[in-house]
């Protein structure tokens, strides 16, 4: 089947990930966008020339859809929600309901899962290590990882994919909406357009495998080959630390700006993640393409033009 006729369905198209998921997936395939807006932005959309649908997936008929896979990238993706029952209702009942739907209609299903599973476990982190779950939102994806896990031979007996993707910490075009949540790139970024010293937790030192967005949707559009059904890590493979952040913030923006060290409130706060990447080479093909130099250029370069529109 020539792959212009494959269409695809894409929740949380209007989020952070799903709408770059949904720019690329349209250079290949018909694109099915859907979103209730909740948090994603119709702005994220603006280049996307397939059809969106504002509903919830929670309600949703899946029925009236007719597609070849769906990549499930819609969640409540705020970690500080207090809501237990909310988080779940949205997170794993939701997603429940959609592995059941492909499973019977024989649709192929790649979703989002996330890194915060492990917690402050050992780095670098490995798909099978002891989760350590330390949000409702942690506990949701942990529980959908579950549940898929359960799921994968049968989807294989049938030839179709069940993939989940534990990204790590995304950054890149499109998360400016998000407010506190979008990554401490943007936000030191922000800072430090403004004339600002960045703010980081003593001493900068602490390290995160900061993965740019568009190697994210190069693993989500690889998993629609995966070799096996399974859980896989999506991250850069590089541990990057605060303080080599704000050094290459510096040295794109022309500036200088020393950081401002505070005292660390938070005692589940992880000193370090770095995702194990061997899986995800192995059954993906997937390998990231942007080092933290190379995607903080490319994303200021983006955020710089964006300013001047």
């Amino acid at each position: 089947m020539n792959k212009r006729n494959k269409r695809i369905l894409v929740t949380g198209a209007a989020g952070f990930i799903g709408s770059n998921v949904c720019l690329e997936l349209q250079k290949q395939y018909e694109v099915i966008a859907l979103d209730n807006f909740s948090s994603g932005i119709k702005e994220n959309l603006l280049e996307f020339e397939g059809r969106i649908i504002q509903a919830d997936i929670r309600n949703f008929d899946w029925q009236n859809e007719k597609v070849e896979a769906i990549i499930h990238e819609g969640a409540i993706t705020d970690t500080t929600i207090k809501n237990r029952e909310l988080m779940l209702d949205v997170n794993f009942h939701a997603f429940k309901k959609i592995v059941e739907y492909c499973e019977n209609q024989g649709i192929n299903l790649i979703y989002a899962s996330s890194a915060s599973v492990y917690g402050k476990g050992k780095v670098p982190m490995q798909e099978e290590q002891e989760k350590d779950i330390l949000s409702y939102y942690a506990e949701s994806k942990w529980e959908m990882d579950k549940f898929a896990a359960t799921k994968f031979s049968a989807f294989e007996e049938k030839g179709l994919k069940l993939v989940g993707l534990r990204y790590f910490n995304v950054y890149g075009p499109k998360e400016q909406h998000k407010g506190k949540m979008a990554s401490m790139i943007f936000q030191l970024y922000n800072q430090m357009k403004q004339g600002k010293q960045p703010r980081i937790f003593k001493y900068g030192e602490q390290t995160r495998d900061q993965v740019y967005v568009k190697d994210v949707v190069k693993a989500t559009l690889l998993a629609l080959e995966a070799k096996k059904n399974g859980v896989y890590n999506v991250g850069s493979g590089q541990a990057t630390s605060f303080n080599k952040i704000v050094e290459e913030l510096n040295k794109n923006l022309k500036t200088q700006l020393k950081p401002w060290y505070m005292d660390n409130p938070y005692k589940h706060y992880q000193n370090a993640t770095l995702a194990e990447l061997s899986k995800a080479q192995k059954f993906l093909g997937y390998k990231a393409e942007y080092s933290i130099e190379k995607g903080i250029a490319d994303y200021i370069t983006f955020l710089e033009n964006e300013r001047k529109n």
